[in-house]
């Protein structure tokens, strides 16, 4: 893997040693938002008996949470590619870590849900800005190499989050979670400081306020390399968004499973993940990002069908449930490293931008689907399975329009 040394290392440190510790910091940022969203799963049960709601209702901390980092994001692709990665991400974190903490001091749900959606506007500096340093250092086929690898990383949030915070409920409660996420934030916050050096040279930054800003997204918008994978992206973000919501009322409320048995099945499909997206580094070898594309669409839209089937009929039990999401959560470890290398590729100019518009696009629709599970939760597993088969359908049919689209 090449690393352009005179960017990532101040010092005579050798390019590999460079270039792991810069994946392992992009990778500790990338999987931030992640860790917010996981760890207090267990806890959805206990948090809405503490507050005085339905799980209904705590399930739309999720959305918040979206919401905020699908606005967040808008707002720091401008700011990085005029001030740079290193100052914005700072802030960003310093933000996340202290609305961490009022989540855990929050006594009412509007409060919660107040500080969750300032805890995402901050968290959201850390899904733009390591998209950018990957297109600043690296070429397509790398860049989506390199993409596979954060995958990896990202993918060990899930399995540790769970468990993390459902250990923490056997000890403490969910107040703790969110003192431990702000404890986190913290510490990347100094990996940061340390060790991720500025990779936007001086001349390449963009001059310009709102103004250039929003011309900037209404070119991207416009563009058909841009907003089709995009909004197909966004929907296999709305197929994990949807399990989100409604897993834990699932198998923790439908079929009795514990915080800690609950995180073990959360933490089956993160495998899955993980090994999806070192798998799809081996096709890379074979196939074009665009290749590899379609198929996962496919599969996961089948998969979703089959698991709608399941949730309406009650066929298959739970064991039947998890291994479809086990596919249509593993093709997420494919789908998004090639999205984000097909989109970043032809925006070096403003990477920032392209990549928080990318994220601004996958998480509207995202949170959009998952606030439906929290309004039509009816006590079944229908509301979680409807959404996934609907979003991965979504996926499929606006990547089929898009090729035609751009054959026409």
């Amino acid at each position: 893997m090449h690393v352009d040394t005179d960017l990532v290392t101040r010092s005579t440190k050798p390019a590999v040693s460079a270039g792991v510790k810069l994946v392992l910091i992009l990778g500790a940022l990338t999987a931030l938002s992640p860790l917010a969203i996981d760890m207090y799963l267990p806890a959805f049960p206990q948090m809405a008996k503490d507050l005085g709601v339905d799980t209904g209702t705590v399930q739309l901390t999720l959305s918040v949470f979206m919401i905020g980092v699908s606005v967040g994001q808008a707002f720091y692709g401008p700011m990085v590619d005029r001030w740079g990665r290193r100052g914005p991400l700072l802030v960003g974190m310093v933000a996340f870590s202290a609305a961490a903490v009022g989540c855990a001091c929050a006594r009412s749900m509007g409060s919660l849900l107040g500080w969750r959606l300032a805890m995402a506007l901050g968290g959201s500096a850390s899904m733009v800005i390591p998209r950018a340093v990957v297109r600043d250092l690296f070429d397509a086929r790398e860049s989506a190499r390199v993409y596979s690898l954060l995958m990896l990383i990202l993918g060990v949030s899930p399995i540790l989050a769970p468990t993390l915070g459902g250990q923490l409920l056997a000890f403490t409660g969910w107040r703790a979670i969110f003192v431990t996420l702000c404890v986190i934030g913290g510490v990347i916050a100094a990996a940061v400081a340390w060790g991720l050096p500025e990779t936007l040279r001086k001349e390449q930054r963009v001059k310009g306020g709102v103004v250039l800003a929003l011309k900037t997204y209404g070119r991207l918008l416009r563009d058909r390399r841009f907003l089709p994978l995009a909004l197909a992206a966004g929907c296999t973000l709305g197929v994990i968004l949807t399990y989100l919501s409604g897993s834990s009322f699932v198998f923790m409320e439908m079929y009795g499973l514990s915080a800690q048995q609950y995180a073990y099945v959360f933490g089956l499909n993160a495998v899955g993940l993980i090994a999806a997206s070192q798998i799809n580094q081996q096709l890379l070898k074979r196939y074009t990002s665009r290749q590899v594309l379609s198929v996962a669409f496919v599969v996961n839209a089948i998969a979703g069908l089959a698991l709608l089937a399941l949730g309406a009929t009650g066929a298959g039990g739970m064991w039947g449930l998890i291994a479809l999401l086990f596919v249509c959560l593993s093709g997420a470890g494919i789908i998004f490293p090639n999205v984000a290398a097909l989109i970043m590729e032809p925006f070096g100019d403003v990477a920032g931008s392209a990549s928080a518009l990318l994220g601004t696009v996958q998480f509207g629709v995202a949170a959009g689907m998952g606030a439906l599970v929290g309004v039509f939760y009816n006590g079944t597993a229908v509301p979680m399975t409807a959404g996934v088969a609907v979003c991965a359908l979504a996926g499929l049919a606006i990547v089929k329009i898009s090729v035609r689209w751009s054959h026409a």
